[in-house]
């Protein structure tokens, strides 16, 4: 079994929208990317809410985000997993999400990406008064039943 870190959370004052996943898969760990799988939907569903596809490399991603108000991080600080898939994820150490949220106040709604994430957030936090909460089909490419029309017909309504 192999103890995995996520990254440093994509945030600043001007966030209004927390995007939580669960913890990185190998690929994105190597590549030191949020959603750095090639066949992870994230970077490209979010390229279409925005109508926008100007993200060429990992730098305008992150510009990406911030610019539309988008934070991400993930619920597990660390855990054990061997792969990458949510299932195996085990002896989880949260990251300090309520600190996140309280040093952000501009946060109003937390999206999970994924059921994993949901279930872990409400495992180890309360939800906050005032933050609006929605559980949303992971864009992982281990989630086959929803192609990227399917995830964005769920996704979109978040954002309009």
């Amino acid at each position: 079994m192999a103890i995995k870190c996520s990254f440093r959370p994509i945030v600043d004052l001007n966030s209004r929208y927390l995007i939580l996943g669960s913890l990185p898969g190998d690929l994105s760990l190597e590549k030191q990317e949020y959603y750095g799988h090639p066949q992870n939907r994230f970077w490209r569903l979010l390229g279409m809410i925005f109508q926008e596809d100007s993200m060429l490399d990992y730098a305008d991603k992150k510009r990406f985000l911030l610019k539309h108000h988008i934070a991400v991080w993930d619920v597990c600080g660390t855990a054990f997993r061997v792969g990458s898939m949510d299932t195996a994820i085990q002896e989880v150490v949260p990251n300090d999400i309520l600190d996140l949220l309280k040093q952000n106040p501009g946060i109003e709604h937390v999206l999970f990406n994924g059921k994993k994430a949901m279930h872990l957030y409400d495992r180890f936090f309360e939800r906050i008064d005032g933050i609006q909460y929605h559980e949303l089909p992971s864009t992982s490419p281990a989630n086959a039943s929803y192609n990227l029309e399917k995830l964005y017909e769920k996704w979109v309504m978040v954002f309009i």
